[in-house]
């Protein structure tokens, strides 16, 4: 099946496109850039071809600056945008991005309007809604990276600390992806043991104190820490959309965290996209799957919901106000 990657010559694009050049269900992979980036376009997929080679394996690789070529692609990733700097907020990005998750997403609506739209551009709940709207897609088949990044780096500082596998871990961050995340503690198991057992000292021998606080801060902060001292951060994005579009293309029925539009199914939350648990199979999203929430969390799930939706609405009506009109 043929994916197509816009903006493949930043960081996070370039990585992705190798992760996915690996996968056995991706019979073709597209890279899409500006026409001033294009030569440096034809120059990474020169460059996946020889590893590629190296490796044994066989995909056919096509680059274009031209919009109209993701035809007939099945998962169109929107990697484009400026990148987040130090101390950077995300929603400092919201109204320069939105304008070019937007322009992408209309053409994509005109020319592919069969395919999914996976939005990793930041900050990725509010590109995610502009993606929606500008696209006139169904909902199942507008979604972002956001949370599912966030909940794999829950799950590996918990397998450091208790000193199990990452597998053993089984968390999940919804909400925003940015200091809004809300991780679901309440429903976190470690090999099956509900997490609050392992606070018990007389329950386990080697008992270490898990610092929650510490640990749900260093989960929030891992994209600042990493953008700080390298400039951006490219494998951990790249290998989780990885891990979607596997799930698609395969139709593994995963359920997985990602950014989707929420109108209704959770309380009274309408018209948002948020990090929630959603069943992905061939045709993108099956639905949202129930979760569990404390009033702790459910408390500030709804905040997460307010802070992003007012985000949100903001950049729709500075881009409408630019003329650029949603579907």
């Amino acid at each position: 099946m043929k994916v197509s990657i816009i903006g493949s010559t930043g960081r996070v694009g370039k990585s992705t496109a190798l992760c996915l050049a690996e996968e056995e269900t991706v019979s073709t992979l597209q890279l899409i850039s500006r026409e001033e980036s294009f030569e440096r376009s034809k120059g990474e997929l020169l460059d996946i071809s020889d590893a590629l080679a190296a490796k044994g394996v066989s995909v056919d690789l096509e680059t274009s600056s031209d919009i109209r070529d993701v035809r007939n692609s099945k998962i169109i990733i929107i990697t484009a945008g400026i990148p987040r700097k130090p101390n950077m907020e995300r929603d400092d990005l919201a109204h320069v991005n939105g304008r070019i998750v937007a322009t992408y997403a209309s053409e994509i609506g005109k020319f592919a309007p069969d395919s999914m739209i996976l939005v990793v551009t930041n900050p990725v709940d509010v590109m995610s809604y502009v993606a929606l709207k500008y696209s006139g897609f169904h909902p199942s088949r507008v979604f972002g990276l956001g949370n599912h990044l966030d909940s794999l780096r829950l799950k590996n500082y918990m397998a450091q600390h208790f000193n199990v596998h990452v597998s053993e871990v089984h968390t999940r961050v919804i909400g925003q992806h940015g200091p809004y995340m809300v991780p679901l503690i309440s429903s976190t198991s470690i090999g099956g043991i509900p997490l609050e057992y392992y606070s018990k000292r007389d329950y386990f021998s080697g008992y270490k104190p898990f610092d929650l606080e510490g640990t749900i801060k260093k989960v929030i902060n891992a994209g600042s820490n990493i953008i700080s001292r390298k400039g951006a951060t490219e494998y951990g994005p790249a290998f989780a959309v990885s891990n979607i579009v596997k799930t698609i293309l395969n139709d593994e029925k995963r359920i997985l965290t990602v950014s989707t539009l929420i109108d209704g199914e959770i309380g009274d939350i309408r018209d948002v996209c948020l990090g929630v648990p959603v069943k992905l199979g061939k045709d993108g999203i099956e639905g949202i799957v129930p979760f569990l929430m404390d009033d702790n969390e459910r408390e500030a799930f709804i905040e997460a919901a307010e802070f992003v939706k007012s985000s949100t609405m903001e950049v729709m009506r500075l881009l409408e106000e630019e003329g650029l009109k949603g579907r």
